[in-house]
């Protein structure tokens, strides 16, 4: 789905290829029925003007019945075409909208959701010239609706012209006439006119069209990107609402709003410009079409009186048909630009999408990326070799180097340096988050790792749901659940396992930083995981709350390994004086040391801990 080819058949060929041919083929059949209806309504157009035409005329005998009845039989065929076959035709293509923009969204979804962490790696460019896709919500929601919408009123366009060509020409031979000049074509010297009359003045306004929907695309492009960014600063505001209050940011806010709105305005300006300018050739196009070039191929017969004023009024309004759907591309050319636009957006997204499907390769494009991941037996614990951590380029030295760790099973390691010494960037490497650099990093087999952030963002689920993440919420039963928020602090909210909202409001806006902490506790005590990297999970508690937490992890999760980063010099201990960690990861001038306690804190020696380095 990375060209725009293969964007538009690919649900035609996947494994919902029978409901997608079979909603496809109703369609084909009603847009030949719609077309045929629009012969007969030509025809029918025809009887009513010569009905008209003719109403005091001495031989007409029912001059009234002959109006009314040609009347009432052009309304029954407007009502069947429309109301009939392009009613049932509009429910249709609009079922394949939707399932076709559900299959495509499902893809996307999948892919940016894959093991790979591909929504984290794909907001990365691969280089100074190539950026990472702007605004991916927009894409996969907005962009994808509108290129699905698009595509099947393009594709119905294209039919309805093709059944206009085959019936509405048809019908032009059968009711062709001599023309005068012309004699050597006998008989189809009307029809030939007619034709000659499309396929001039229809493909040189085409190429006007085509030029003026080229600019149309590049603004709408332009527009999408600019609207998308506005968007997405407005869901960032009210994400970070109390700090731009609590800082009196407000103004600087409001200057960042008003820069990015004046992007919009700009391209908006353009786009106005330009779809003024394609309205008016539109219209006056449309003019010339319904009244000239359509009366004019039948004039020089109906002059010479080779045919009647019905014939000539039938073939008028037959040439009318064949020009209008001949030039439903000019008359759609403004969302065809649209969907040109919206198609290009999604195929950069699984451009980009494809580019980094291997994290590894994707970041060798731009600096070093050799990291190496492993199994090894559960009493090893967790091994770090030759680590290097580097930043983009291809000639970086390394930030942080650590040429040997080990973290045996239940240790309990804390990471101390200074601020921007890369405390952080080795836990994300250690959990393949991190980009650029090099070693091995070994996991105990079987052994199951959780990752606890400092920065919660809560999904839009019940309780119990975000407690259970990343498993199915059916796999715990309620109590066991309601214990674990009980032991973590926040039990007050028991009641409201089930619930998606409390008050009214989703959970990220009902608990406190804090409170999501002791949820990222309760998760915790929940799976029992075996590793355990917490990367300043406790910085929104108070010490009182904080030494619970670890407490809360000692007595749970006695096996555990904990590797842990904290905002503060030195990590808290027990109420009794003990200390919860048995040893130190010290990053002092890139390099990171393991140590026993006592190394980095002889004053607090214990008579059970080791002074010797840990290997």
């Amino acid at each position: 789905m990375r060209t725009f080819w293969g964007l538009m058949r690919a649900y035609w060929f996947s494994d919902h290829w029978r409901e997608a041919w079979t909603l496809t083929l109703f369609i084909a059949v009603l847009t030949a029925l719609v077309s045929k209806a629009s012969v007969w309504i030509a025809e029918s157009s025809g009887e009513l003007v010569n009905a008209i035409a003719f109403f005091h005329d001495r031989n007409n005998s029912s001059p009234l019945t002959a109006v009314l009845s040609s009347a009432g039989m052009l309304l029954l065929l407007v009502v069947i075409k429309d109301a009939g076959f392009n009613g049932v035709r509009g429910y249709i293509s609009a079922t394949l909208h939707r399932r076709w923009r559900g299959w495509l969204n499902g893809r996307f979804n999948e892919a940016l959701l894959s093991d790979s962490h591909t929504h984290f790696h794909v907001q990365h460019g691969t280089g100074d010239d190539d950026k990472a896709p702007d605004n991916i919500d927009q894409r996969v929601q907005e962009s994808i609706k509108g290129m699905t919408g698009g595509a099947i009123g393009l594709a119905m366009g294209v039919l309805s012209v093709l059944t206009s060509l085959f019936f509405v020409g048809q019908r032009l031979l059968e009711t062709s006439a001599p023309v005068h000049g012309l004699e050597f074509l006998g008989m189809y010297g009307s029809a030939v006119l007619a034709f000659a009359a499309v396929a001039i003045y229809v493909p040189l306004n085409t190429y006007v069209a085509v030029r003026l929907g080229r600019i149309l695309e590049f603004i709408n492009i332009a527009m999408q990107q600019a609207e998308g960014s506005y968007r997405g600063e407005l869901t960032t505001l009210f994400r970070r609402s109390f700090q731009v209050a609590a800082s009196c940011g407000e103004k600087v806010q409001k200057t960042m709003h008003d820069r990015l709105y004046v992007d919009i305005d700009r391209n908006w300006a353009k786009l106005n410009k330009v779809s003024a300018v394609y309205t008016s050739f539109q219209h006056v196009y449309d003019f010339f079409a319904a009244r000239m070039v359509a009366y004019a191929p039948g004039l020089i017969p109906y002059i010479n009186e080779k045919i009647s004023l019905r014939s000539y009024i039938t073939g008028a309004e037959l040439v009318n048909s064949l020009i209008s759907q001949c030039s439903w591309f000019i008359h759609v050319m403004p969302a065809i630009a649209t969907l040109r636009a919206n198609s290009r957006r999604v195929t950069d997204l699984a451009e980009a999408i494809e580019k980094v499907r291997h994290p590894a390769e994707f970041y060798r494009s731009t600096g070093l990326s050799d990291f190496h991941y492993g199994r090894q037996n559960a009493r090893f614990g967790l091994t770090v070799r030759k680590l290097e951590l580097m930043h983009k380029g291809d000639e970086v030295a390394p930030f942080l180097t650590a040429t040997g760790l080990r973290f045996k099973p239940g240790e309990w390691t804390f990471i101390k340096g200074d601020s921007g010494c890369g405390k952080t960037s080795l836990l994300k490497a250690l959990n393949g988050l991190w980009a650029y650099g090099r070693g091995d990093i070994v996991y105990p087999q079987g052994v199951g790792a959780f990752y606890a952030s400092q920065d919660i963002k809560l999904q839009a689920l019940s309780l119990k749901q975000l407690v259970c993440l990343p498993d199915d919420d059916e796999l715990f039963s309620d109590a066991r659940v309601a214990a674990a928020l009980h032991k973590a602090g926040i039990g007050d909210f028991i009641e409201f396992l089930s619930d998606e909202t409390c008050a009214g409001k989703p959970w990220d806006q009902v608990l406190s930083g804090g409170q999501k902490q002791k949820l990222m506790l309760a998760r915790i005590l929940l799976h029992k995981p075996g590793l355990l990297f917490l990367d300043e999970a406790t910085g929104a508690l108070d010490p009182e709350a904080r030494i619970a937490f670890h407490q809360a992890i000692k007595d749970n999760c006695a096996e555990a390994t904990v590797i842990s980063v904290m905002h503060e010099s030195e990590p808290p201990r027990s109420h009794g004086g003990v200390e919860f960690y048995d040893s130190v990861l010290h990053i002092q001038d890139g390099t990171a040391v393991k140590a026993g306690w006592e190394v980095f804190w002889p004053q607090q020696q214990s008579p059970n801990r080791a002074v010797a380095p840990v290997h």
